[in-house]
Formats: structure tokens, C-alpha cells, sequence
């Protein structure tokens, strides 16, 4: 009977170090907490150079052969390509936020369906209210605004951070940089977002309206004094000086309200007269250099479109392809 005590006190001996090494680990702090996961990624990726070379190569193919895709489907229909693009922005994010419980950014994303989903159903009754037309522009010029205060703020946080400047403030560095990345998300996101919901909306307004249509003649002539943009009349004469806006004449000689055709050419992505088609010259109409910058924004967030709509899908692709050939 001794003996067979002494068998299991020395074999419960061994059991006791894991559970001394779990106590300690679970008193690691969140840096080295992370420290030690990387060090247990590289000792278990060491020595697959070669694999990690096929997989770099791999993902380099798909991103090269997706954007040639991508560059011919946007050619041959752009339309589709818009759409479905709208609806991959619209719903990878989601996804993400679902699985990553982030409850902040979801609220938010929320509140801009909410109120995008009803300016979109403004925006495509028949008959078309005449107060529509600002309205549209009024909530996507607001999106457009603070998504851009938001990308420059996100990005000064950015900037700052890694030159030091936090530590003036007393901010640490993890902080600063996670305040940053999260400002500047939010700003190209919503931006993009803003600017396409804005391009449908005007499609559909100025087609309802009559004087402008996107494959054909417009169905109406456009009388002296009205705008071709919200179809109302315009009150302001070119020469005079205007409390709320002034009137404002393109280069083909047709006059607009100044507040519909910047929403027109700016925030809903057309370049050309909402009548005649006639190419507009956005650097006459944008004097102010202040505004310009909003202008270089806004192709900023045309270009990003593809790295927040299809990067995903090159990504999960490019994982799958791996997955089938062995690559991890």
C-alpha cells in the first residue's frame, strides 16, 4: 500500500508545473501576451520560406488577373459593376463588424441606412417633390464634409503619432495610432459610400425631372430660368449677389442654382451638363483653393473603392486557392 503511494505521488508530481505555467501566463500583461503569440507564429511558420514565397506569388497573380477583370467588367458595364460594388461595400462590413463585435462602428452604420434608405426612396418616387432634389444634396454634401474632416483628422493622428508628438499629450502610442486607423476608416468608408449613394440619386432625380438622361435625349426642353438639376425656377440673376446661393452659368451658357450643380459635378461624380452633356471644366468652377482639396478627396475615394470592395474577395480567393493546394 506504501508503494502504491508513493506510485501516485510521483506521478501527480508532474502535473503541477502546466498548472503553475498557466497561472503565470495568465497574469502576462496584453504586450507580452502578444509578444508571445508572435513568437509562437514565427517558431511554427520557421523553415516554410519556400511556401511563403508560392503564397506571395499566388496572391500577386490574383490581385494582377482581379484588377484586369475588374478594369474590363467596369468598361463593358459599368452600371452592374457600380452596383454590385455598392452592395459588397455595403454588406462585407457588416460581416466583419457581426463577427468582430464591433458594436460602435455597427451603430453607426445603422443610422446611415436608416437615413440614406430614406433619402434614396425620396429621391425615386414619381412625381419627384420639388424639395427633393436639395434635400438629396444637403445629406450627401453633410456626409461628404464630415467624412472628410474625419479621413484628414484620422490621418493627422496617423502622422502625428508616428513622428512622437503624442507624448506631448501624454497619449500612448497604441492609443493614438488605434484612434487614427478608426477616423480615418470611417472617413473613407462613409465617403465612398456617400459619393455612390449620391451618383444613384442623381441618376434617377434628373431622369425623373426630365432634362437629363443618361442613354438618350432628355424627354423635356429646358425653358429660360429653370434649373436643370431640381427643375425649379431660378430666382437670382447671374450678376446679382445671393443670400443663401448665387446662380451660376456652365460653359455651354445653361444656368443652375451654385448649390445643385456643385452637388451635381462634386458629390454626385457627373462631370458634364445635367442638359447637354457638354464636358464641365471643374476648375473654373471650383476657385476657391480650399475646395479644390475636397475635389482631390473625392478622387481619392473613387480610387479606394477597390482595395474596400474587392480586396476581401481577392483576399478570401487567394486563401482558397492556397487551402487546395496544401499552402498554409
Amino acid at each position: 500500500m506504501a508503494a502504491r503511494a508513493a506510485v501516485r505521488k510521483a506521478a501527480a508530481v508532474p502535473e503541477a508545473p502546466p498548472q503553475h505555467q498557466q497561472i503565470s501566463h495568465t497574469k502576462l500583461s496584453a504586450d507580452d501576451e502578444w509578444k508571445l503569440q508572435q513568437e509562437k507564429m514565427h517558431k511554427m511558420h520557421r523553415g516554410h520560406e519556400s511556401m511563403h514565397v508560392e503564397m506571395i506569388l499566388i496572391f500577386l497573380c490574383a490581385l494582377v488577373v482581379a484588377q484586369v477583370l475588374l478594369v474590363q467588367w467596369r468598361q463593358r458595364h459599368c452600371r452592374s459593376y457600380n452596383l454590385v460594388t455598392l452592395l459588397q461595400m455595403w454588406v462585407v462590413p457588416l460581416y466583419f463588424t457581426i463577427k468582430l463585435y464591433w458594436w460602435r462602428f455597427l451603430s453607426m452604420w445603422g443610422m446611415f441606412s436608416v437615413v440614406t434608405s430614406y433619402i434614396l426612396f425620396r429621391a425615386t418616387r414619381k412625381p419627384l417633390s420639388g424639395r427633393t432634389p436639395r434635400l438629396v444634396y444637403k445629406w450627401f454634401l453633410l456626409i461628404y464634409k464630415l467624412s472628410y474632416a474625419f479621413g484628414v483628422v484620422g490621418y493627422l493622428a496617423i502622422m502625428f503619432t508616428m513622428c512622437g508628438f503624442n507624448l506631448f499629450f501624454k497619449v500612448k502610442a497604441r492609443d493614438s495610432m488605434d484612434f487614427g486607423i478608426i477616423s480615418l476608416f470611417y472617413g473613407l468608408y462613409y465617403g465612398v459610400m456617400g459619393r455612390d449613394f449620391a451618383e444613384i440619386c442623381s441618376d434617377y432625380m434628373a431622369s425623373t425631372i426630365g432634362f437629363y438622361s443618361g442613354s438618350g435625349m432628355p424627354t423635356r426642353s429646358l425653358s429660360d430660368g429653370i434649373c436643370a438639376v431640381c427643375g425649379q425656377k431660378i430666382i437670382v440673376e447671374l450678376d446679382e449677389e445671393g443670400l443663401i446661393e448665387n446662380t451660376y452659368q456652365l460653359s455651354c451658357n445653361h444656368i443652375f442654382h451654385e448649390f445643385c450643380i456643385r452637388g451635381w459635378c462634386i458629390v454626385g461624380k457627373k462631370q458634364t451638363c445635367p442638359y447637354c452633356k457638354e464636358k464641365v471644366d471643374l476648375k473654373r468652377m471650383i476657385s476657391n483653393p480650399w475646395e479644390r482639396t475636397h475635389f482631390l478627396y473625392g478622387q481619392i475615394l473613387d480610387w479606394l473603392r477597390y482595395l474596400v470592395a474587392w480586396q476581401p474577395v481577392v483576399i478570401g480567393i487567394t486563401q482558397g486557392i492556397n487551402y487546395s493546394l496544401g499552402l498554409e
